[in-house]
C-alpha cells in the first residue's frame, strides 16, 4: 500500500450478536447414566475434570445414577465442548446442548 493508507475491516449486520452469543453460557454439558462405571470412579472423574468437591460430585453422580442423567456444567460453547470431551476420556458417556431458551 502506497501512502500509509489503510482500510478498516467490513461490518457484517449482526456480527456482534454472532460473537456475544457464541461466548454466552449457553450450553449444558450432560452426563448420562451407563452400566460400565463404578459410582466411586464417576465422583472422582467429576472432581478431576470439572473441580467438584466431594459433596458436589456425590450429588451429580447420584442424579446420573437415579434419574438417567445430569447437567454438570453450563458454559460457553467452546469450554462445555472441552469439558463433554475430558469426560469422555475418562470413559463417560457425555453430550453437550444448548440451553433451553
Amino acid at each position: 500500500m502506497k501512502g500509509g493508507a489503510t482500510t478498516s475491516p467490513e461490518v457484517i449486520p449482526g456480527q456482534e450478536t454472532d460473537l456475544s452469543e457464541a461466548f454466552a453460557r449457553g450450553w449444558q454439558v450432560i452426563v448420562w447414566n451407563d452400566p460400565v462405571n463404578l459410582m466411586s470412579y464417576v465422583v472422582f472423574v467429576f472432581m478431576r475434570v470439572l473441580g467438584f468437591d466431594e459433596t458436589r460430585a456425590k450429588k451429580h453422580m447420584l442424579e446420573v445414577h437415579e434419574q438417567g442423567k445430569s447437567v454438570v456444567a453450563m458454559e460457553t460453547r467452546e469450554k462445555a465442548e472441552f469439558y463433554c470431551h475430558r469426560l469422555q476420556e475418562f470413559g463417560l458417556k457425555s453430550t453437550l446442548e444448548a440451553a433451553p431458551a
